[in-house]
């Protein structure tokens, strides 16, 4: 009787590789509460009131997920656009230049959505006192007028959360420091997504404590500054 061989086991395949998908992420940036806390922020390392820093505002986004990938390290992402909230004095002339210019430049970029709102008048202040209001100016006698932002908080709070329920994103950076979205941040939170805040410690420690995450974005302010234009 013949003895046969058993038959050749076959070769084990290669391991399967694991492909981790990319992080996506979503940035969102209250405009006026990021460039005034930058130029206060430079004005007093300069020495130099009412200054103006130029920032690079189709870079930003990129740039603010970028950093906010590093701190949470993040190793694959993908940038799903930034969304920035302003509003403008439509009552004067740098008011109208402001809104042409986020609204017919900035808004038709690549990657960048704009929420931009209309200012409301603000009534002027009351003495604490009588209550009566003050219309003018004790010192200079000019009449008094304000406007007031109205909404931009509460539509950052409200497409966060929109944008988290449709899955549109996996991680969200927040540029500002207004303690008034701290209650959206930890709604996120609860329900897993993370939020990083683009931030300027110390301003904003309230919210820089509800998120998952902070970064100061004035240590690498130069990254993000506006070259002069050419003469």
């Amino acid at each position: 009787m013949t003895r046969q061989n058993p038959p050749a086991s076959a070769p084990a395949a290669p391991p399967t590789a694991i492909i981790t998908p990319a992080t996506r992420v979503r940035v969102f940036v209250d405009y006026w509460n990021f460039q005034i806390t930058m130029n206060e922020k430079e004005g007093a390392a300069i020495g130099a009131s009412n200054h103006k820093f130029s920032i690079d505002w189709i870079k930003l986004g990129p740039w603010l997920a970028q950093k906010a990938c590093k701190i949470g390290g993040i190793t694959n992402h993908i940038f799903d656009g930034v969304i920035i909230y302003a509003s403008y004095n439509p009552k004067t002339e740098e008011g109208g230049k402001f809104s042409r210019w986020i609204n017919t430049f900035l808004n038709r970029q690549p990657g960048i959505h704009v929420e931009c709102f209309e200012r409301r008048p603000k009534a002027p202040p009351k003495c604490p006192i009588c209550h009566r209001e003050i219309p003018n100016c004790p010192h200079c006698k000019g009449k008094i007028i304000a406007t007031a932002e109205k909404g931009v908080d509460t539509l950052i709070a409200t497409d966060m959360i929109r944008l988290a329920w449709e899955e549109a994103y996996d991680l969200a950076v927040l540029a500002s420091s207004d303690g008034d979205l701290v209650p959206a941040v930890k709604f996120l939170e609860s329900k897993a997504y993370k939020v990083i805040q683009a931030g300027f410690p110390p301003k904003g420690v309230d919210l820089a404590t509800a998120c998952w995450a902070s970064f100061d974005v004035y240590q690498d302010r130069e990254e993000i500054r506006r070259p002069p234009s050419p003469k």
